[in-house]
């Protein structure tokens, strides 16, 4: 995932400092979340962990992208400019680690906190994902289901 947010913020353009500034930032939570999700009893907690300040942010910033960008009448192709179809990869991986959360959840339990946090995550990267299209200048595609 982290290697993802990677390519997806060198693909960027360099009119999207802002989006650039909250991939790596995410960057930085992930290694949080997955420290967190490797120290399961019996060792001891680490040291950082996901809190609620971090839920609320993404929540800010997902609020702020889906604000800037039309209201979705239908389901759109992930796809875009290089850095938003990039985007999209990420959303596809960060919902699948947020699956496997879920699973490791119901044998092992983990803090409400880093579940809210995982399934925040995929929806801000969507959200990113259609702001950069958008700034690119790349519109949306919705899907022909007469192909």
């Amino acid at each position: 995932m982290g290697a993802h947010l990677g390519v997806a913020e060198a693909t960027l353009p360099p009119t999207a400092s802002e989006v650039r500034a909250v991939l790596l930032r995410l960057q930085h939570e992930l290694y949080i979340a997955q420290s967190e999700i490797a120290a399961a009893p019996p060792a001891s907690p680490p040291t950082h962990r996901i809190e609620e300040r971090q839920v609320r942010r993404i929540e800010a910033e997902l609020d702020y992208y889906t604000s800037m960008i039309e209201p979705l009448r239908s389901f759109v192709l992930p796809r875009g400019s290089p850095a938003g179809a990039q985007l999209h990869v990420c959303r596809a991986v960060a919902r699948r680690a947020e699956r496997a959360l879920w699973s490791l959840h119901r044998e092992s339990p983990q803090r409400a906190e880093l579940l809210q946090w995982a399934n925040r995550l995929s929806d801000l990267l969507f959200a990113l994902a259609l702001s950069v299209n958008k700034l690119e200048g790349v519109g949306e595609v919705a899907p022909d289901y007469t192909v």
